[in-house]
């Protein structure tokens, strides 16, 4: 489907084979707003050609089921890091559409999401976490909150276990909260070493509207 000026997204039950719901339509914030509360997020390589997604499988993390190494608890007991809250939200969204990752030439951080998410940002809907070393954040990650379910953009590290750090904290907030879980969107190993598991479209579906 080819969406148009309307807001209203076809149903995510109703995607291709690989998880495309729609094409086209803008990147106002309402709209990419009103996508990840119906299960539906963008991900593309250009403003000039979007694409809608909700992939099946899922890949969430329940918040109980975070790993915490030994290793990692002996590094948060001796680190001087120092995580905010909403502090830097553009220094962090910029810092992951720049970082290089392996297998990637480019970034789905477009300036179009960018100044989208900054404009959600500013209305409480998307959420900064920020690792600093002394007066330097050297990692972070930042996300849509839909009240009782994070869902996670993108995260960077500069320095050692910092990504993890801001995890690891903003798990804490969530559970402090009561929220449900932390929307992965795709797969990928990484997420998968720290909890990240899998769950059938239907199942995440079902819980987003639960």
């Amino acid at each position: 489907m080819i969406l148009g000026e309307s807001f209203e997204f076809p149903s995510p039950n109703d995607a291709d084979e690989i998880g495309i719901v729609a094409f086209g339509g803008d990147l106002h914030p309402d709209r990419i707003f009103k996508a990840y509360k119906e299960g539906i997020f963008p991900w593309f390589e250009s403003d000039e050609s979007l694409a809608w997604w909700s992939p099946d499988p899922r890949m969430v993390l329940f918040l109980d089921k975070l790993k915490v190494s030994k290793s990692f608890k002996a590094f948060l007991r001796k680190t001087n890091y120092k995580v905010t809250f909403n502090k830097d939200f553009e220094f962090v969204i910029n810092s992951c559409a720049n970082i290089k990752r392996i297998g990637q030439n480019g970034t789905w951080i477009t300036k179009g999401l960018i100044d989208s998410f900054t404009q959600l940002h500013k209305t409480g809907k998307v959420i900064s976490v920020e690792v600093w070393d002394d007066d330097e954040i050297v990692g972070g990650l930042y996300g849509i909150d839909l009240g009782d379910i994070f869902c996670g953009e993108s995260m960077f590290s500069k320095s050692s276990n910092s990504s993890k750090v801001a995890l690891y904290y903003l798990v804490k907030e969530l559970k402090k909260n009561q929220y449900k879980f932390i929307d992965c969107q795709v797969p990928s190993e990484h997420l998968r070493s720290l909890g990240g598991e899998n769950i059938s479209r239907k199942n995440f579906l079902d819980l987003l509207k639960g």
